[in-house]
């Protein structure tokens, strides 16, 4: 199953969450989540404004735009391959009664790196 994601800037977190899991049809088992994009990740953190403040100035603070990357002169989005690199481009949730098994403050963040565009992510399902 294929869900899509619209970000609204460059560099966007969105919550992804709900989506995942009003499209599971699994009770038992686990579910992978997937983008199949360079320069896009996804993760699992709470999903609180402050903290998605802080977690963007750490991917700038880590990995600059514009830092002279040999990749720069091409498209200019080296710096969003890199944070991708950092972040992964999967997460993998353990499913029990048709419910994600989220800790209370968990979220599935999926992570823009160069937007604002329309992402595809991926979700596999494996029945246990």
């Amino acid at each position: 199953m294929k869900i899509s994601v619209s970000s609204r800037s460059r560099v966007d977190l969105i919550d992804v969450t709900g989506e995942v899991e009003k499209n599971l049809k699994i009770k038992e088992g686990i579910v992978v989540v997937y983008t199949p994009h360079t320069t896009c990740g996804l993760f699992i953190n709470e999903y609180d404004s402050g903290l998605k403040k802080d977690i963007v100035k750490l991917l700038e603070k880590l990995v600059p735009q514009g830092a002279g990357w040999a990749h720069d002169p091409e498209e200019g989005n080296a710096d969003s391959h890199m944070r991708s690199i950092l972040l992964g481009h999967s997460v993998v949730v353990p499913v029990d009664n048709g419910k994600l098994q989220l800790g209370t403050w968990q979220s599935i963040f999926f992570a823009e790196l160069f937007g604002p565009r329309t992402r595809e992510v991926i979700i596999k399902e494996i029945k246990g």
